[in-house]
């Protein structure tokens, strides 16, 4: 049976608890942060859980993650 392929795009983007739960970062904060207040700054450098609907569909794109 072949190997199945990690869709690469998204290894860059989610990181994986040391539970076994997957984060994501918020968007909006790659660009135009001027516009933006300070408060709305601090709070796109968090990141957060990724929604229970879409864990099955994102691991399956990520088959060999660390859980």
């Amino acid at each position: 049976m072949p190997k199945v392929k990690t869709h690469q795009g998204l290894r860059k983007r989610i990181k994986t608890t040391g539970t076994g739960k997957l984060r994501r970062g918020k968007q909006g904060g790659a660009h135009l942060k001027e516009a933006k207040t300070l408060r709305q700054r601090r709070s796109l450098r968090v990141s957060i859980a990724v929604a229970p609907a879409d864990t099955d569909r994102i691991e399956k794109l990520l088959p060999y993650n660390k859980k």
